[in-house]
């Protein structure tokens, strides 16, 4: 039931058809910006409330950047990972 054709894995959102490092990186980037959005209004809010909606931006695009890049290590890994597990293994 709903998982016919993809060797048994489980996909996240749909997204079984994308490899596996640009799968983790959209998960850290959307992670980590989702924290970064909620975050910088906070800290702006405290710094100076007329431009906290700056912060949004100021605190979230970084966060997106670091969570994509963690992301794609961190899936790049694990599929390398993976491939020598399936090459090594009889």
């Amino acid at each position: 039931m709903g998982r016919e054709g993809t060797g048994g894995r489980r996909s996240v959102g749909g997204l079984g058809d994308v490899p596996v490092p640009a799968r983790w990186m959209l998960l850290g980037a959307v992670g980590l910006g989702v924290i970064g959005g909620v975050v910088g209004p906070v800290l702006g809010l405290d710094a100076y409330p007329p431009t906290a909606w700056f912060a949004v931006l100021e605190v979230g695009i970084p966060a997106t950047i670091l969570g994509g890049l963690l992301g794609l290590a961190a899936g790049g890994a694990a599929w390398g990972i993976g491939r020598l597990r399936m090459h090594h293994h009889p």
